[in-house]
């Protein structure tokens, strides 16, 4: 609960949520060291309940803002939200649950912070010197992300833009050694995928769409005219238009992620289905037991009749209700397969819930529009509800594939977790709602005004609600959304051809979509984890390389519990700069420090792998 809480404030305040499941292990493993017959699996399913609170906590102030902000909502109804946030969470821990094994164990995705995960707890059962190389990283993160984000003693990113003719000229790259522990983790082909994508937005999509369509912009042309910094105007352009590009590759590579998924995610599905009857068989083990199919099958059944009640209180229209309820399904099963996949990817940090969302609005206002027309007023905020309901299953999905990536590898039982998971959804459900009404009334959301000047801007609501007024409307970059549509046909493409040549390396759309959507910033640290993985992939030993996984967990664990614990004096004082020291190091000293990381990461591994090789002299 208190996680979940921190991060709603923490992603209205800054548009920035901070995955739990790392802190959640440490709090874990700190209580449970009191009760003297704690294990490790004990500490994986406790974490596994409380980072499910806080992934539900992003899914819900990403999307229910937008209600207050286009005016359908005055406050946050008790009922309401917990009724939409706790369908959508309960739906994403249902749909993921036949995910399990395809994405898992058949497919064997990296999942960065749930092999973090997976690290901390083995390091707190274990004791001795690999904890004292988690604790230095995660000092390490921690200190970097206290003087950056607390302090204020450096900017979150070195970067640096300009003119170059009509268009612009941008390079940037995050200073946080989280994204570094990251690209390691997931490994080089997978982090140069996302920096490809982030290059084709920045470095090809940005300088054209400046020089050749930004002055004719309405959205764009009165920053032309003030003579706005070209930093300011490269993440305008690509906030209201560039980013669509990856809405539209993360549509066509979600479908083309089922599609090709489709002979292990049936045999998940059907692997549960017969999950009843093999419990009593001999050789069952236990490390393969979901919750079974028909149970899963019922659960969502139940869980759509009061979302079709609440639409067709919305709409009055029977049949309007029922396709929405349809979408509803369809959506919420097919972006929490999205979410659970690019969350093995990436890491369910970095994961671009925000993108499904979008495209889900996008789906139902567009089947609204269809049905009732552009004149029906009610019709941008039924299409938030459907995007909160996929938005909070989304989360859960990808959050929760992670803690059962970290249960498969330490020896947990699924369907425990996947209970587990319940029992967390249900209980940041208890505190989501008050907890925005509080920060509503005490700040206001949206855009700051005369009563409320300290408003929390809710980024991704803001743009959820934009979205909707757009289709209803009119002036969505639909053209933009369709190229992206064909990037993500295009590397579909790619990634076949690489199939059938046998090659080591692959080209997942998701990957590249993943990288089209998200800021430049955030993918560079990330290639150069993976960078930093590959040069020493030669000259690590197995226990090196282990090593320099767990260095790169502690510094996911180090930030991670920073960035939770920061959002505890901004809640109580509405200043993000409460912190904030005025005389701090001299300029560069963020560079420096994240270069000085990066040489300790590259380190680490090769340090314990020489210590472990025999003695040539005995």
């Amino acid at each position: 609960m208190t996680l979940a809480g921190a991060n709603a404030y923490l992603g209205l305040f800054a548009g920035l949520t901070v995955s739990a499941s790392i802190p959640a292990a440490v709090v874990s493993m700190a209580v449970l060291k009191l009760f003297r017959r704690s294990n490790i699996l004990e500490n994986n399913i406790v974490q596994t309940a409380a980072s499910a609170g806080e992934a539900l906590a992003a899914g819900v102030i990403f999307t229910l803002p937008a209600l207050v902000i286009l005016g359908y909502w005055s406050g946050f109804d008790y009922a309401q939200v917990s009724l939409i946030a706790g369908i959508g969470g309960l739906l994403g821990v249902l749909f993921t649950a036949p995910l399990r094994r395809a994405l898992i164990v058949e497919r064997s995705l990296p999942y960065p912070e749930g092999v973090a995960t997976a690290e901390v707890l083995r390091a707190g059962e274990a004791m001795g010197r690999a904890v004292r190389g988690l604790a230095l990283a995660a000092a390490l993160g921690a200190g970097a992300k206290l003087a950056e984000t607390g302090l204020r003693w450096w900017p979150a990113t070195a970067q640096a833009a300009g003119y170059a003719g009509n268009g612009i000229a941008y390079v940037g790259m995050s200073l946080s050694p989280a994204l570094l522990g990251v690209g390691y983790i997931v490994g080089l082909n997978v982090a140069a995928l996302v920096f490809i994508g982030g290059a084709i937005t920045w470095w090809v999509a940005l300088p054209l769409y400046a020089a050749n369509f930004a002055a004719g912009d309405p959205a764009l042309a009165g920053l032309l005219r003030e003579g706005v910094d070209a930093a300011d105007l490269a993440f305008a352009i690509w906030s209201s238009r560039l980013r669509y590009l990856g809405v539209g590759a993360m549509l066509v590579g979600g479908i083309w992620a089922l599609i090709d998924m489709r002979a292990a995610l049936w045999s998940g599905i059907r692997g549960g289905r017969e999950e009843s009857h093999d419990v009593q068989q001999p050789g069952y083990v236990h490390t393969q037991h979901d919750l079974p199919m028909r149970l899963v099958l019922l659960g969502i059944a139940f869980l759509v009749l009061p979302m079709f009640g609440l639409y067709l209180g919305i709409l009055g229209h029977v049949g309007v209700a029922l396709a929405l309820v349809l979408i509803m399904i369809v959506a919420g099963f097919l972006f929490s397969a999205v979410a659970a996949y690019m969350a093995g990817l990436v890491g369910s940090s970095n994961n671009p819930i925000s993108g499904i969302t979008i495209a889900t609005i996008l789906c139902s206002s567009l089947l609204l529009v269809a049905l009732l027309g552009r004149g029906q007023e009610a019709g941008p905020a039924a299409a938030i509800l459907v995007g909160a309901v996929v938005c909070c299953a989304a989360a859960i999905g990808g959050d929760n594939m992670q803690d059962l990536k970290a249960g498969y590898l330490l020896g947990a039982t699924p369907w425990r977790q996947q209970f587990m998971q319940v029992v967390g959804v249900l209980s940041a459900v208890l505190v989501i709602g008050p907890i925005l009404d509080l920060l509503l009334t005490a700040y206001g959301i949206g855009a700051p005004t005369a009563a409320q000047p300290q408003a929390l801007l809710a980024p991704q609501a803001t743009l959820m609600a934009a979205v909707a007024r757009g289709v209803f409307g009119g002036g969505l970059p639909w053209g933009i959304v369709g190229l992206g549509a064909l990037l993500g046909l295009a590397i579909i493409a790619l990634d076949l051809w690489l199939r059938a040549r046998r090659g080591r390396w692959r080209a997942p759309v998701l990957a590249v979509a993943v990288g089209i959507y998200l800021p430049l910033e955030l993918a560079v640290p990330i290639v150069l984890g993976g960078a930093i993985a590959q040069l020493g992939r030669r000259d690590r030993s197995a226990a090196g390389a282990q090593h320099g996984v767990l260095f790169a967990a502690g510094m996911i664990t180090g930030e991670a519990l920073i960035g939770i614990a920061l959002a505890v004096p901004i809640a109580l004082t509405g200043d993000i700069d409460v912190l904030r020291m005025m005389v701090g190091p001299p300029a560069g000293t963020g560079l420096a420090a994240f270069a000085c990381v990066a040489w300790l990461l590259a380190r680490a591994g090769r340090r314990i792998a020489n210590a472990a090789a025999p003695d040539s002299s005995s």
